[in-house]
Formats: C-alpha cells, structure tokens, sequence
C-alpha cells in the first residue's frame, strides 16, 4: 500500500500509546470530556469533587486566551467547598512530573463555527495538553499545520474552551513528524515546527519512533512541566528543539553530579538565548546552587539579555546599570544575575568590592558565559576563576576557539576546550540548515578590478593594498552596484542589509558617496552608520570597549593600520552622520556622552530590525551578537576569517518566512578560500554544499523542470479553467507555488533574467493570476458548510508580493492611459487590469481601480490631475462603504470608525468586546461569536481595500 489511510495511521499510534502507558478513553463530545476531566482531577487530587465544587473550577479555569490558560494549568485552582473550606487542587504536577495521570482518545467532536473531529488527543489529568493531527502519506505537514489553525478558529475556543490548555501540538503523515508550541494563530509559524532527534542530532521522522520517544508519558510530561516556555512579553508559548533540550540537560546533569566545566557548541541562529534562560532557571532551582550568573562581553548584550530572560519569565532579573549594582546583587538574595564581563572583572579586582564579596568565595555559583568564544581567552577568566574557587563555569558559543584559528596572549594559545572542558553538546551549522533553524548562503563574489589588455592576470592578493583598496573609483563602483543590485537583494526591500568595510576611514568614504549619490538622486536608500572614534577602532566592540587581547582578533579578521587618522576628525564625521540619521528620524542623538550614543546604538538596532534603515555601514559593530530575521543581506568590503567570518555571514540566515529563502552574501574582497576554510573549521569541507546554495545554472534547471511539471497539469494558462474538482486545483495549485519558491530564489541573483527560462515573464504571471483566482475562491470557501481540501494548503503570498507595484504605481499608468492614442488605449488598460489580477495588494482594489477607470477617467482632462481626482474618489467611497456596512450590519458608523482607527493605531484585531460594542443591537449569546467574527472580517476586508497601500505619489 503506497498510500496509507489516516484512519489506519492514527489506529496504529493509539495502540502503540496504549503500549507506552496510556490509558485508553472513548470522548466523543464535550460532555463525555467534561466528565472525564472531573474524575481524572479527583484521582490526581486524591479528592471527591461535588458538583458545585467542580462547577467553581471549571468556571475559574475557562477564562483567558491560550496564553492566560498556559498560567492557570501552572497554578493551583481555588474552589471553596461545601463544608464552606477554601481548597485547591493542582491540574498538573510540574516537579514530579511522572506522577500524572495519563490518558489517550481519538475522533473527539466539538460544535463551533462547523462540527470538527480531532485526530488523537493525549489527555495529562483529563485536560486536553497534546493534541496530534495527521495527514496520510504523501500529504504535505504543512497541510495538518494549517488544519490546526482552521480547528482553532473554528472550534477550539467553544463551550469550556478545555483545548486552548493544549501545549504541544504534533504532526505527522507518518513518514516525517514535527512537532511545535501552541500559541495564538498569529503567533504561529509553520517556520516554528520542529523535528525531533537523539542527543547526537539524527533526526527522528517515522511517527512510530518519534512515539516511543517523544510521546513516552515521563517525557512528554517533561516538556510540558519544563522545558514549554511562556514568553511574557509576547503572550505566546516556546517550546525547546531537541539540541537545547540535550544542551540544557547535559548541563543540568554535570552540575548535579560534579563540578567540572563544559561549554556548549550550538551554531550561531539556533536560539541559544532561550537554551541559556532555560539553563539558567533550572539551575536557579536546585538547592546545592547558590547563584547563577549570566555574563555577556557588551553592554548592549547585557541589556539584550537582560530585556530577553525578562520576557521569557517576567521580572526574573534586573539589569547590572553599574559594578556597584552587580555587587548588591552578588551579595544580596537575587538568585540569577546578568552583568558584563567587565563589571563582573571590575567586582573581583577592586578592592573595595573585595570585601564585600568574599562572603561568596567558597559558594556553589554557577557562570554561564554568552558567547564564549569572544570573552574569556585573557587575564578575567584567570581572575574570575581564581576569586570564586567553589564555582562552575559553563560556555556558550557558536564558534568555538580551536588550535587553528586561536591567537596567542600572555598564557599562550587558548581554545575553548583549554578553558571549559568538555563539549557538553554540539550542534553545528549543517545540523541547523538540515534542520531548516537557520537558512544557507548565497555567496557572490564581486570582482572589483579590470586589468588593462596589455597586462597579464594577476592574483587579486598580490593587489590588496590600502591604496588600490580604497581607491575612490573602486568605493564608487561598488556604491554603484549596491544601488542598483539592493532591491533584488532584499526583495524590494521586504529585508535590510548591512555594509561591513575594513576601516573607519573607509567607512566615512563611503557614507559620503552614498550621500552624494543620493543627494544627486540616484536612490532613496536609507543608510545609517555607527563606529567607535577611539584610536583601534577595529579592535573595538559596541560602547567602545577595548578587547582584553588584541591579538585573539588576529585570527578572525588581519588587524589594520590606523595611524593616518585624526581621531577628532573621525568623531566630526560620526556626529555629522548621527545628524544626518536625526533628521531622517526626528531623533536627537550625538557623541557628547557615552549614554547618548549606547541610545543612538539601541536606535539603530531597533530600526534595522523594523527594516526603517535600509543599509547599515559598520566596521566590527553589529558583525556578533545581533540578531535580526528581517536582515537577509550582508555586503562584505573587509577581510574576515574563520570565526570572525562565520558570525558577519551569520547576521543574514535567520529563518523568517517563505520570502527570505537564503542569506545574501556580496563579497568584494577575495575571501572564496576565508569561506572554505572557515566551513571546512565549523564544519567539514564536504558540507560546503549544504551550506552554500547551489549555483544559478541549477536554479534555472530546476525553474524549467518546474516548468514542465506545471505543463502537464494544466498545458495552457486558459486550462486552468477546466480543471475538473479540487484534486486538480490541488495540483496546480502545488505545482505553480513550487515555480515561485524557485523565482523567489533565482530573482535575488545579478544574472537572473527572464531569457533563460523556458517561461516567459508575461506566461509566468499569466498563471499567478489565475493561481490568485483559485486562492479568491479558497477564501470565500469558508462562508460554506462543507469545508475545502484546498484550505489547508499554504498559497504563500508572501512569494508574490511586490512592494513596487501599489497604488501610486497604478495612477502614474493611468496618466499613460490618459495621455496614450486611441489605438493604444486598449492596449494600456489590457495590461493595467492584468497588472491588478496578479498583485494581491491591488486585487482588493480591482472593483474600486476599474470603476474610476470606467466612470471618471474619461471626464478628466488633464493627467496631472488624476492622482488628486483618485484621492477624491476614494474618499467618496469610503464613506459609502462605511456607511453601507454600518446599514447591512447594524452598526454605528461613529463608532465604527473608531474601531477602525484603533485598529490602524495599534495593529492589533478588534476584540469581540468592542464589535459587539458598536452594534445597534447587541446580538444573543447564541449567535454573539458568529456575528462578531462576520463584522470583524469585514473591517478588515474595509481596511485592506480602501488604506492599505492607498498613498498619494
């Protein structure tokens, strides 16, 4: 049987759950559920629960969105007898977390908006924590992903709501499982689901091993009690991968059994913020540690991880603002500490802080060190080590310090392995790409010299001085090609990009061509800068730290010459771009005092995290330690090597979305045997092709081949029409976001051109256009009792959108058309409604665009006055819209628009409360849900026609 039924399937895995422990119960409803909760509390409890007893806690507990309900499965439940005694009972016992009661179903029914049957459900004290959804073999997982989403917004949330306690989702089609957290749709991501591994990181797909794993009682228990993480600040639920479960076990082990070191390698991307909070809280817990301490090698980290570990658990630290304050909190009752480095050296070698501190000389304090590799390699580990002789010292890195590519200081050599120990666990940058947590590279190497006809080739090494380097022609010429290539590589700017150079000196050439080119303009980017002013610039990190041992850079990146440059002038140059960055974003930042400019550096981070700045020029800052998923580009004009050169590449392959297929990397230095060596160091030369994307030449093979597949399908774009029910819509609708995702790839290369494909570009979004049809017909699907197999399938729309083709594009089209002869007219408007059809921003418009085509182009007569007459027309329409929705549904139009102008202000959904709020007459409980949710899309469908991507040219 090639295709095994999902019924077959999810038999097979309640048996095999039945065998692991689990007792087996047949719920076919919310009543039998109900019923079944109130026994498994009063054994779990050891308690006879009345019917009013249990009434109060089914009360106390259907409260609260997912998130709320997480906390509450967390807490002791009140409930007050009929003695007239207030009682508690515990819904999960979170330290013995093997004594619970665990129970299996499958095929449970719940009414909401329609009727749905969930697969299998494991049940931990009669609440619904794991809730496991299969596909037959050969289905896509996304496909089960996107059925979760449909039960939430469906059913989920009805009657008692018991199934918003879910925690852990899984799914599978048998031959691969994942799985990923529960959290509020918005929050989700199928980017976030994850596969399970054993501790050396071989992936566990088969449902029936990944069962006897991952479902075993004892251990799924386990990652509900421990290792689920509510992250406060965005209300939602993190669960751990496997590598920071084994990483944060090996360490929970080695410090209950002994009291040597270790440091762990996971590969930079792979979340080692929340494996080392995890760690941390853990250790905090356990009576024989005294303190734990977390220590970060930048101010700007320590604030980082500071704001981080709070949002993971709310008010768990305060920041270390001074050494005085780190010394308060040592020898206070604060159980774990963030600081820097420098302060925790400056606590340790002063002597008046001595004193205060030699109370915690001989006690168990645990150090978890932040990216080891760049901290600990001088005279503070020594110090650190030597004051506190009862400690453990534990390290964190992505790119450990070998033997090659160590540098030498006052005690020698030193690797990683010289100053923690053992590699507790590894998990390197191939495991993460194969593991889809980090994306590859897409390096291009830009040549930037042309020798002369009557010279022969020369290595480009043999040329790399200062002088050819920082030629002004070569800086021009590269400035030139990142204007003309930054839209291709972010994707019209969908991401941002930073600009590393060798030197401040360099760096403040450059800003000022790309200032002159766009005060000529020759582009709009916004560039933004920042750099250290003291002497060593390039041996400096953030805040103008000096690094205790120059020479450990060496290794990582040559060390420049610095002696031409004035120091005053280069802090001119810097407070003339920070004024020129104020006036880009009405900001008031400058040089004049170390606070100023950490606030102008947390600025510029914020703002290239929310893509505001589109091309950041740094020298060494922002190269380690920052983490953006909206960067996907990084222009190298330095030389870098080994770890210095895996951590800037490393800035660009953070997982986002469908869109961001790669980091971009664009090199204009000789650095092709820098990368080599570097993969070849933390990894292994034959893993080069998992790192690095294949060739362009292959992308167009597979674009063609893609091609064909399509063909078969549907040989003709008007073939689509005729496909016979929604297993051919399936296919074509597969087969056509496969051709995207491989575009998505190609269109970010230099070369790429229509002209090597077998499709051509008018065939290409011919087909987007009627792949958008289909997706128009999906959404409208939903209003219908029987639900669609095309549902669950993710468009991704993130593929086709175009942020150059909106609005103003189409009025300044539309002067064209006005202006055009009557035997082009046709011609123009042809292309403007099939330019409308494939842009899913403008589909929503189409009616609106066609209409001031039809009734008020004609009558204007002068095309520079369109934009004004489209303005005008919008306006009219909107206010006919409103008031055409507000008759139709019953609603004030006053408050009305304030709902929607909140929605505008905060980005966040209206509530139910607040829909209900502005009908004319409040609808009945019955029907409260279904009402709410038909006005509430219909706001949004308001907003998404007549305000979004609406602005004047």
């Amino acid at each position: 049987m090639t295709r095994q039924p999902e019924q077959i399937l999810e038999n097979k895995l309640v048996t095999q759950l039945v065998a692991l422990g689990y007792k087996k119960v047949e719920i076919a409803n919310e009543f039998d559920l109900l019923s079944n909760l109130k026994r498994q509390l009063e054994i779990h409890n050891k308690v006879e629960l009345s019917e009013q007893d249990f009434k109060q806690i089914l009360n106390y507990i259907n409260k609260g969105n997912i998130f709320e309900r997480a906390k509450i499965l967390r807490d002791r439940v009140p409930y007050v007898n009929d003695k007239g005694e207030s009682k508690t009972i515990e819904l999960i016992n979170q330290v013995r977390w093997c004594q619970n009661e665990f129970q299996v179903t499958q095929q449970v029914s719940i009414d909401g908006k329609y009727k749905n049957r969930y697969d299998v459900t494991i049940l931990i004290n009669g609440l619904p924590l794991i809730q496991i959804e299969l596909k037959r073999r050969g289905l896509e997982l996304k496909e089960a992903f996107n059925q979760i989403n449909r039960y939430e917004r469906h059913s989920f949330g009805e009657g008692a709501g018991l199934f918003q306690f879910i925690q852990i989702f899984v799914i599978s089609n048998g031959v691969n499982t994942k799985y990923y957290a529960n959290s509020p749709i918005k929050a989700r991501s199928f980017k976030q689901t994850f596969y399970w591994t054993d501790n050396k990181n071989k992936l566990i797909t088969q449902l029936a091993d990944f069962s006897a794993i991952f479902l075993e009682p004892c251990h799924i228990s386990k990652m509900v009690c421990k290792y689920v993480v509510l992250n406060e600040s965005g209300s939602y639920l993190m669960v751990l991968r496997p590598y920071q479960f084994y990483a944060v076990e090996a360490i929970i082990e080695r410090v209950k059994n002994t009291t040597e070191n270790g440091y762990v390698w996971h590969t930079t991307g792979s979340g080692k913020t929340l494996t080392s909070f995890k760690t941390s809280q853990i250790l905090t817990q356990m009576p024989q540690v005294h303190k734990v301490v977390f220590v970060v090698d930048r101010k700007d980290l320590d604030y980082q991880t500071t704001k981080e570990f709070n949002s993971f658990s709310k008010g768990s630290i305060d920041g270390t603002n001074d050494t005085k304050t780190l010394v308060n909190q040592l020898s206070g009752d604060a159980k774990l500490i963030v600081t820097t480095i420098q302060k925790l050296n400056t606590a340790v070698t002063k002597a008046n802080h001595i004193k205060k501190l030699e109370q915690l000389q001989d006690k168990r304090i645990v150090f978890i060190f932040d990216e080891c590799h760049r901290s600990q390699f001088g005279r503070t580990h020594e110090s650190i080590k030597g004051f506190f002789q009862n400690s453990q010292m534990f390290g964190f890195t992505g790119t450990p310090i070998f033997e090659k590519n160590a540098g030498s200081n006052e005690y020698g050599k030193r690797t990683t392995k010289m100053l923690f120990g053992k590699d507790l666990h590894k998990y390197v940058i191939t495991d993460a790409i194969r593991d889809e947590n980090v994306l590859k590279f897409s390096v291009e190497y830009i040549s930037t010299f042309r020798k002369k006809d009557n010279i022969q080739d020369i290595e480009v090494e043999a040329i790399d001085e200062k002088e050819v380097m920082e030629a002004p022609q070569r800086l021009n010429n590269i400035a030139d090609y990142v204007i003309t290539n930054h839209n291709r590589k972010t994707h019209s700017r969908e991401f941002t990009a930073i600009f590393c150079v060798s030197n401040v000196e360099t760096l403040i050439n450059y800003y000022q061509i790309f200032q002159n080119k766009k005060n000529a303009g020759e582009h709009n980017l916004k560039i933004a800068t920042i750099f250290s002013y003291q002497a060593n610039e390039d041996d400096k990190e953030a805040m103008g730290v000096t690094w205790e041992d120059d020479e450990f850079l060496i290794a990582a990146e040559p060390k420049a010459d610095y002696s031409s440059i004035k120091q005053q002038h280069t802090r001119e140059s810097l407070d003339s771009f920070i004024s020129d960055y104020n006036k880009m974003f009405s900001t008031n930042f400058s040089t004049k005092d170390s606070q100023s400019f950490y606030n102008y550096y947390n600025d510029i981070a914020k703002r290239v995290k929310h893509k505001q700045v589109d091309i950041l020029l740094v020298v060494n800052m922002f190269l380690t330690g920052f983490d953006s998923k909206t960067l996907n580009t990084i222009y190298v004009d330095k030389n870098l090597q080994y770890h210095g050169l895996i951590q800037a590449y490393s800035r660009t392959n953070r997982i986002l979305n469908e869109l961001k297929s790669q980091g971009n990397i664009v090199v204009f230095r000789n650095l092709k045997n820098a990368t080599d060596e570097a993969i070849t160091l933390f990894s292994n030369i034959e893993a080069k092709d998992e790192i690095i994307m294949e060739p362009y030449e292959d992308y167009v093979k597979r674009m063609n081949d893609a091609f064909i597949t399509l063909l078969q399908i549907t040989p003709t774009v008007n073939s689509v029409n005729n496909l016979k029910d929604e297993d051919e819509e399936l296919a074509f609708a597969k087969a056509f976001r496969e051709l995207m995702r491989i575009k998505n790839i190609l269109i970010t290369f230099t070369q790429f051109t229509f002209d090597d494909l077998s499709i051509d570009e008018q065939t290409f979004e011919d087909y987007k256009s009627k792949y958008l049809d289909l997706y128009d017909k999906v959404r409208s699907h939903d209003a219908k009792e029987k639900v669609s197999i095309l549902q669950d399938i993710d468009f991704e729309l993130e593929l086709i959108h175009r942020d150059e083709i909106n609005v103003t594009y189409i009025l300044k089209l539309l002067a064209k058309l006005k202006d055009a002869t009557p035997e082009e007219k046709e011609k123009q408007e042809k292309a403007i409604f099939d330019l409308i059809a494939g842009e899913t921003q403008l589909r929503s418009k189409r009616e609106l665009i066609e209409k001031f085509i039809n009734q008020h182009l004609p009558t204007i007569e002068e095309s520079d006055d369109i934009p004004d007459e489209f303005a005008n027309f919008i306006s009219v329409e909107k206010l006919n819209a409103i008031k055409e929705l507000s008759e139709n549904e019953g609603l004030n139009p006053e408050k009305l628009e304030k709902v929607i102008g909140d929605y505008l202000f905060t980005e966040k959904m209206p509530l139910r409360d607040d829909v209900i709020e502005i009908m004319n007459e409040r609808p009945s409980l019955k029907d409260r849900k279904t009402k709410s949710e038909r006005v509430t899309e219909k706001i949004l469908n308001f907003v998404e026609t007549f305000i979004n991507g609406i602005s004047r040219p």
